[in-house]
């Protein structure tokens, strides 16, 4: 055993890689030439469920059912039209990839404050009245694609607000 895994140790070693014990680099710890494509799955599953969330309080519920059913859970009922629309297009603005970090951070505030509603509902999103589990989820990931980044094939890149300074600038 232990001359199995001082060969491994031994080629990682040759091959510039970290071992165990070995404290690690942020390149390391993420595999930058996948990472934009995670950005982008991940980006395009939540303007999926956005689009079809903003359509369905539009659609089915209509903007006056939702409306009642707002003020119903105890928001005020006008927030339905705004967050529908805001629905519908954070879903197609992510899709497309047009400044999707930004979409993120105010779709990670809207999912927590739509999670709310569930917190005295229990864990599991089957419970009666639904679960805090599912919105929760969403508002992590939400907080993920922002973090990551836009993703590969975005139309429209977010600016940051600062740049990180450079080693020639120090």
């Amino acid at each position: 055993m232990f001359i199995f895994v001082f060969g491994i140790a031994r080629i990682a070693a040759m091959k510039n890689l970290p071992v165990l014990g070995d404290s690690l680099t942020e390149s390391a710890m993420i595999d930058t030439r996948t990472a934009p494509y995670a950005a982008l799955l991940l980006r395009i599953a939540l303007g999926v469920m956005f689009l079809a969330h903003g359509l369905t309080k539009l659609l089915v519920f209509t903007l006056p059912g939702t409306a009642q059913f707002f003020a119903k859970i105890g928001f005020a009922g006008w927030l339905a039209y705004p967050v529908t629309f805001f629905e519908i297009g954070a879903g197609v603005l992510l899709i497309l990839g047009v400044v999707p970090r930004w979409v993120a951070v105010i779709a990670t505030v809207q999912l927590f404050v739509a999670s709310t509603v569930h917190f005295g509902n229990g864990w599991g999103f089957s419970n009666p009245n639904g679960g805090w589990e599912y919105p929760i989820f969403l508002s992590v990931a939400a907080a993920v694609l922002a973090l990551l980044g836009d993703g590969k094939f975005a139309l429209v890149k977010s600016c940051l607000l600062y740049t990180s300074p450079s080693p020639r600038d120090s």
